[in-house]
């Protein structure tokens, strides 16, 4: 997997050299070479990859990659073009589409996002096939907190787009007043109909920044010609 770089690699670097990240380390790089694992190694750390820190200017939290063939490519909710749009990602787009009246796009690949500056982020950043919540608890879950703190740190306007419990978990670690915090129900099938349809985070999290003389997310996905 290639390292993480810049900005982001001076902020964790600390991480890297604790017990549990070489521990988190052997056991992610065994699971790779005995079993079927998403995404593909080189993807595993596109969050911070295609979004540097000092660009960061929303985060969304995930739970834990998509966990089917050739869906997760390390950015949560995101699925390579050409993939079927995941049910919690159709609830997004819906959700899109009534707060800003973007149409809804023919592919989930939500590189354009991060390319603006919003943090895709999964609390685990790994998954066996088939098997969601497969790599829970083996210390990804230490390093993204640690992601979250470096985030959190920040001393300028940003957005943080909690969706469900186990994001919501993080909201004790965001204190900074220059910090935007919007909470709603999980955008999955399950639970969109508790409160996350009618949450508008899109148009919040533009007028937020658009006050803080910050430039707003074009939340627009293209269509993809086929």
């Amino acid at each position: 997997m290639p390292p993480i770089a810049g900005e982001w690699a001076k902020a964790l670097q600390g991480e890297f050299r604790k017990p549990y990240y070489k521990k988190l380390f052997t056991i992610v790089g065994e699971e790779y070479r005995t079993k079927r694992i998403y995404p593909p190694a080189d993807d595993i750390f596109n969050a911070f990859h295609f979004t540097p820190l000092d660009q960061v200017k929303v985060v969304i939290l995930g739970q834990d990659p998509y966990h089917e063939e050739g869906q997760a490519h390390g950015l949560c909710f995101s699925v390579k073009p050409g993939v079927g749009i995941p049910p919690s990602l159709v609830n997004i787009y819906k959700e899109l589409e009534d707060d800003l009246g973007c149409y809804i796009p023919n592919n989930g690949y939500l590189e354009k996002w991060a390319r603006q500056g919003v943090m895709l982020l999964n609390t685990v950043l790994t998954v066996r096939a088939h098997q969601a919540n497969s790599h829970r608890d083996i210390g990804w879950e230490e390093f993204t907190d640690a992601a979250i703190r470096v985030l959190a740190e920040q001393d300028r306007p940003m957005v943080f787009i909690l969706w469900g419990k186990p994001a919501q978990m993080k909201k004790s670690m965001i204190h900074n007043p220059k910090h935007l915090v919007l909470e709603a129900p999980h955008p999955s099938p399950l639970s969109a109909y508790r409160g996350f349809f009618g949450s508008r985070p899109f148009s919040q999290a533009n007028d937020y920044l658009a006050r803080n003389g910050i430039t707003p997310v074009d939340w627009q996905i293209e269509n993809i010609k086929a």
